[in-house]
C-alpha cells in the first residue's frame, strides 16, 4: 500500500467532522438575555440549534476546499445525541486516495472516534484480507482535541451554539439557497472563544498545523421551518460548506466488521514522527 498520501484524505475526512464540531454543548439559550435588534438574531439561532439537536440526525451534502487543492464532495448520513457518527461517500480522486480505492467514490464511516475508509481488498502482507481501514481521529487532532470533538459536541446544533460566542452576529437578510428561502445570520469566533476547540486548534495542535486557523468566520443559512439549510465555515486556509437536505429518521451508523479492518493509526502516527 503507497502511504504517501495518507495524511491528505485523513484531513479531508476529518474536515467532515470538524465542520459540525462547534464551541461546546451549553445550552445556547443562556445567550439569549433580550429580544432586541441586537438579540433577535440568536434567538433565532437559538430556536434553530433547539430544533436540530432535537431531531438528532439528517441527510447532507458537505464540500471542503483544504486551500491546497480542489474541493472534495461528500454525501451520506449524519446523527448526533449521545455520540456523534456519520456514514458517506466521499469523492476518490479529489481526496487523493486512488492508490487504496478504484471506485470513483469511497465509502467513509466515524463511529466512536474512529474513521473508516472502505477500499480496495489487501491482497498480501499484514493486512491481507482486510478491505476496510481504520484510523483513530486522535492521529489528526491529538488525544486533547479528540476528546473535545466527543460526544455531541460533534453535531450540527454543537456548531451553531459556537455562535453564541461570535463577534457581532449579524442578520444579512433573506437568501434562496437550494429553492429555499432563509435568513442569512454571519458571526465570527476568535481564538479567546473558542472554548473546548482550543484543543483542536490552539497553537502546537495538530490541525492548527494544518489549517493555520487562529479564529473561524461562521454563516448560517435558517428555514422558515426553524432548521439550518446551510452551514458555511473558514478554518483557516480550509472552507467547510454543508447543506441538509432532510432531517431526522436516519438509519443507524454502525462500525464494519472488525475481522475486515485494517488498524493503521500506529501506522501514521509513526509516519508524523519522522516528518516531525
Amino acid at each position: 500500500m503507497d502511504k504517501r498520501h495518507t495524511a491528505a484524505w485523513v484531513v479531508c475526512t476529518a474536515a467532515a467532522l470538524v465542520a459540525t464540531s462547534g464551541c461546546g454543548t451549553e445550552s445556547a439559550r443562556t445567550a439569549v438575555k433580550a429580544v432586541d435588534k441586537a438579540d433577535q438574531a440568536m434567538a433565532a439561532l437559538t430556536r434553530a440549534t433547539d430544533r436540530t439537536e432535537r431531531l438528532g440526525s439528517a441527510e447532507v451534502r458537505m464540500t471542503t476546499d483544504t486551500g491546497t487543492s480542489g474541493p472534495i464532495s461528500m454525501k451520506g448520513t449524519y446523527s448526533w445525541g449521545g455520540s456523534y457518527a456519520f456514514d458517506v461517500e466521499m469523492d476518490t480522486k479529489a481526496a487523493n486516495m486512488q492508490a487504496v480505492n478504484r471506485s470513483p467514490t469511497t465509502h467513509v464511516l466515524f463511529v466512536d472516534g474512529v474513521y473508516y475508509y472502505d477500499v480496495d481488498r489487501f491482497r498480501s502482507g499484514p493486512y491481507q484480507g482486510k478491505d476496510w481501514i481504520k484510523v483513530d481521529s486522535s492521529v489528526l487532532f491529538g488525544e486533547k482535541g479528540a476528546q473535545a470533538l466527543s460526544g455531541d459536541n460533534g453535531s450540527p446544533s454543537a456548531s451553531m451554539k459556537g455562535l453564541k460566542y461570535a463577534k457581532d452576529v449579524e442578520n444579512l437578510g433573506t437568501e434562496t439557497v437550494n429553492g429555499r428561502r432563509t435568513t442569512h445570520y454571519r458571526g465570527v469566533i476568535d481564538s479567546a472563544h473558542m472554548g473546548k476547540l482550543k484543543d483542536v486548534y490552539g497553537e502546537g495542535s495538530p490541525m492548527s498545523k494544518v489549517t493555520g486557523a487562529t479564529s473561524i468566520p461562521m454563516d448560517v443559512w435558517v428555514g422558515p421551518d426553524d432548521l439550518p439549510v446551510r452551514l458555511k465555515e473558514k478554518i483557516g486556509v480550509m472552507t467547510v460548506s454543508m447543506d441538509f437536505d432532510k432531517f431526522g429518521r436516519t438509519a443507524t451508523v454502525e462500525a464494519p466488521p472488525a475481522g475486515r479492518v485494517a488498524d493503521l493509526t500506529d501506522v501514521i502516527k509513526k509516519q508524523q514522527s519522522r516528518q516531525g
